[in-house]
């Protein structure tokens, strides 16, 4: 459901007047520490990833007994395992508190559809949703006509 001239008009007031009255929980909202600590998360991620393939490297070619070889590509390996996790994950949901984007097409606090956003590729659910939904429609008209 779109919002109309006049709901979008009053929104954008009670944004201004928010940045205005609060502007540090205005940015939080708006989503751009969450960004930046995502986009910090991946960076971290793949740092501790390089640091556990420099480990798996040196196990190959330290020149001292087989069980200090085995530990240090065993920790190499889960470093490298930890780090790739942890820039996976943050750079596959960095949005969890992502700032919704408005009906203009502008970035910011806007709400759309009840803030829920759209993901390409899936169909809503009231599309996919409607058939079941006119099906029970008819079974319960049928279900009152015979009980009449």
């Amino acid at each position: 459901m779109e919002l109309s001239e006049e709901e979008l008009r009053l929104l954008e007031q009670m944004e201004r007047a928010l940045v205005e009255e609060d502007p540090k929980l205005a940015s939080t909202l708006r989503g751009t520490s969450f960004q930046r600590a995502a986009r910090r998360r991946v960076v971290l991620g793949a740092a501790i990833l390089l640091v556990g393939i420099g480990l798996l490297i040196v196990a190959v070619l330290i020149d001292v007994s087989t069980i200090l070889q085995t530990v240090v590509g065993v920790l190499g390996f889960v470093v490298m395992l930890g780090g790739a996790v942890l820039a996976l994950t943050s750079a596959r949901h960095p949005g969890h508190a992502s700032p919704t984007v408005r009906a203009s097409g502008k970035s910011g606090l806007g709400v759309v559809d009840g803030g829920r956003q759209h993901r390409p590729g899936r169909m809503s659910r009231q599309r996919s949703g409607s058939p079941f939904m006119e099906r029970m429609e008819e079974r319960w008209r049928r279900r009152r006509e015979r009980g009449l």
